[in-house]
């Protein structure tokens, strides 16, 4: 059973899906997708398949950099800093929701207040289907797996660990 008026947060979400030209559906969720495994359990699907939306801060710059990694991973941020060059560090929930617009538990891939650096998992493109939050705790979304990279503008880098 879903709700037919999606919250504040879902509709930023769904508005922003829908101005980059995609036709996927927000849904918000009787149960909390606030976890990988939440997520997975609410939508019927394998943790594999969620697509968790991590933030991090560049050390130096402070910029926050947004990770989408497959709902089975271990983000390893020395094999980002190989390959990118930036030293992240775990961003907190104040500084994260005020960059982006969105708490911890419900942020999405994209819509946020300010433009992230995105990072996708290559992992989620060994599935078809894929989920992501929409801007809740209990919002989320289903897509393509090929669909992320132009709906993100983000860059694919082996990062699990």
């Amino acid at each position: 059973m879903m709700k037919n008026e999606l919250s504040k947060k879902a509709k930023q979400v769904q508005e922003f899906i829908m101005e980059k030209g995609f036709e996927f559906r927000v849904v918000e969720l009787p149960d909390s997708t606030r976890t990988a495994q939440q997520a997975a359990k609410a939508v019927g699907c394998d943790v594999a398949q969620i697509a968790k939306s991590l933030v991090f801060k560049d050390e130096e710059t402070h910029e926050l950099v947004l990770i989408i990694a497959s709902g089975q991973n271990r983000v390893s941020l020395e094999k980002i800093k190989s390959a990118t060059g930036k030293s992240l560090v775990q961003a907190d929930g104040k500084f994260v929701k005020q960059k982006t617009g969105f708490a911890i538990g419900g942020i999405p891939p994209v819509g946020h207040d300010e433009k992230l650096t995105t990072i996708l998992d290559p992992h989620l493109q060994s599935f078809d289907r894929i989920w992501a939050a929409a801007g809740t705790p209990f919002a989320v979304f289903e897509l393509q797996s090929s669909d992320i990279e132009p709906l993100t503008g983000g860059a694919w880098v082996e990062l699990a660990e």
